[in-house]
């Protein structure tokens, strides 16, 4: 949706007056209709501020994580890989201990 195509603001709505004709419609009811319809336009504008924000925040994190260094990528490749070798060693080291107090 393109904010462009947005004809009226919910003050133009407010501000807007209707000529009075001898069989129109109730303007109680038709005001009642435009304070709804002007809180409406409230709520969608602050929502779509709100996204505008959480999207340009969201692009910025992007862009940074797009940045980033490659040392960075490898320094954790190599810390999982540490991670990865010191359990092998605690979960097979222990496994040999046995087997070579066994074989004595």
């Amino acid at each position: 949706m393109k904010l462009d195509h947005i004809q009226l603001s919910n003050q133009e709505i407010l501000d807007k007056e209707f000529k009075i004709a001898m069989r129109g419609y109730k303007q109680e009811e038709v005001d009642e209709f435009l304070d709804i319809i002007i809180k409406d336009y409230s709520v969608f504008q602050q929502h779509i501020e709100r996204l505008t924000q959480e999207n340009e925040r969201l692009r910025k994190n992007s862009e940074h994580t797009r940045s980033r260094p490659a040392n960075s990528v490898h320094q954790v490749n190599y810390d999982v890989l540490k991670r990865l070798s010191n359990l092998e060693k605690a979960v097979f080291g222990k496994k040999y201990n046995e087997i070579d107090s066994d074989s004595f």
